[in-house]
């Protein structure tokens, strides 16, 4: 009864989600609260909603200030110089222009946001790509891979929703995937470089001579005064080494980051309300869904549908199957981007697949892991449950398919290189 009750309660939750006709925050509290009304559990439906949103709170807490502290930064120039630099830097020569556009893209991604990593990089390289010939395919592509590794950092949504729904610390979860993540870079890196190496017929065509260009930058703010640039980076280094080294937990160590943004570079009180009243729509919208979140998440634990469903789910595997789940998770994590939403996956997905896992004496950390290596991750630039997907393919003025037929191909690559490298690693285990 009660695994009937929770299979129900998931698929009419991503059922939901996924045709649009209730919002994930909606979505999240009422198919599950009807449920446990519907269980007799009316009287517990409130503190099972509270157990689970207290478990989520430290996340929530995080991805707020961790978006507001990036996005102050940003505001204040602190990309600025780097879009600048590469633009100069990279001699009109494709290799050097795409793996320029890695490397921004891989800074500007530390804000966690896609949609603005693309705001920033696309404008600013496309004069750069047209000029020398290089196909727009390759600008979005090589983006849309430094943006994917770079939305596994421990403030990025997938790592955040994935950590809250299987109620373990973000820094626990993502921790021992850090050499996973360098790995992934340095294969955007080589990646980036070997598509611009196959676009040197095209820049030959376009007859560029390599001298050093002077493109207009659309999307480059003004370079901040120096001082002021340099106590912004240090800034972002400081927390990022409190947080990492874990000698202080992450959502304060941002909270007091974004304090310290706001007094150095709004000094004054209007200033810091504006930049604050800017950007906390979308931290607070975000915030919301995972307190709903965690309610859903309350609910299906504290009535014992989770694990009445994860018990009939392990039943009905194979003998010693279940140790391979994380491996299998991990190869079809990116295509899964295609299907689902984040907050469908990590929410009414992950957690039946952690629970089915430690049915099966596998530790369900190990799929949330196997899961950020490429569920809207790598994943989320091309698929069309995102709208930063469309904001992408729009900015370089190119067809969603054609730019899905160019680039999911180097995105199933490099996360499956991760893969590779996290079983390697004893990350997850095959």
């Amino acid at each position: 009864m009660l695994a009937l009750a929770g299979l129900a309660t998931i698929l009419l939750v991503l059922i939901a989600i996924l045709s649009k006709r209730l919002s994930a925050l909606t979505a999240f509290v009422a198919i599950p609260l009807v449920i446990a009304l519907l269980l007799g559990e009316a009287s517990s439906a409130g503190k099972f909603m509270l157990d689970g949103m207290t478990t989520v709170a430290p996340m929530a807490a995080l991805f707020l200030f961790a978006i507001l502290f990036f996005a102050v930064l940003a505001d204040a120039g602190l990309f600025a110089p780097m879009v600048n630099g590469v633009v100069k830097l990279t001699r009109d020569h494709p290799p050097f222009v795409t793996m320029g556009t890695a490397v921004l893209a891989t800074v500007v991604q530390l804000d966690g946001s896609g949609a603005v990593t693309f705001l920033i990089v696309i404008p600013a390289m496309l004069p750069v790509y047209d000029r020398c010939g290089i196909d727009r395919r390759v600008l979005a592509c090589v983006t849309a891979m430094a943006a994917g590794v770079g939305n596994m950092l421990p403030w990025g949504g997938p790592t955040i929703r994935a950590a809250t729904a299987l109620e373990v610390p973000v820094m626990e979860l993502f921790g021992p995937m850090m050499p996973v993540w360098a790995i992934g870079t340095a294969a955007v890196l080589a990646s980036a470089w070997w598509l611009g190496r196959g676009q040197l017929a095209n820049c030959q065509t376009a007859g560029v001579s390599g001298a050093i260009g002077s493109p207009e930058l659309p999307t480059a703010v003004a370079e901040p005064l120096g001082w002021r640039f340099w106590t912004n980076l240090a800034m972002v280094i400081a927390v990022l080494v409190l947080m990492l080294a874990e000698l202080m937990p992450s959502a304060p160590a941002f909270l007091i980051g974004t304090v310290l943004a706001l007094v150095v570079n709004y000094p004054n009180l209007d200033d810091q309300r504006k930049v604050i009243e800017r950007h906390a729509p979308a931290a607070i919208t975000m915030v919301a869904i995972l307190l709903a979140a965690g309610g859903f998440t309350g609910i299906m634990k504290g009535t014992g549908m989770l694990t009445a469903l994860a018990e009939a789910g392990a039943g009905l595997l194979p003998g010693g199957t279940a140790q391979h789940l994380p491996v299998a998770l991990a190869v079809l994590s990116m295509p899964l981007s295609l299907l689902f939403d984040p907050d469908s996956f990590y929410f009414g997905v992950l957690p039946v697949l952690g629970e089915i896992a430690q049915q099966g004496g596998v530790p369900p950390i190990e799929m949330g892991r196997a899961a950020i290596l490429g569920q809207m991750t790598l994943g989320f630039p091309v698929s069309p449950m995102t709208p930063a997907t469309f904001l992408l393919v729009g900015l370089a003025k190119l067809e969603l398919a054609d730019h899905q037929r160019f680039t999911i191909p180097w995105l199933l690559l490099i996360s499956l290189v991760m893969t590779v490298a996290s079983v390697l690693m004893g990350v997850i285990r095959l």
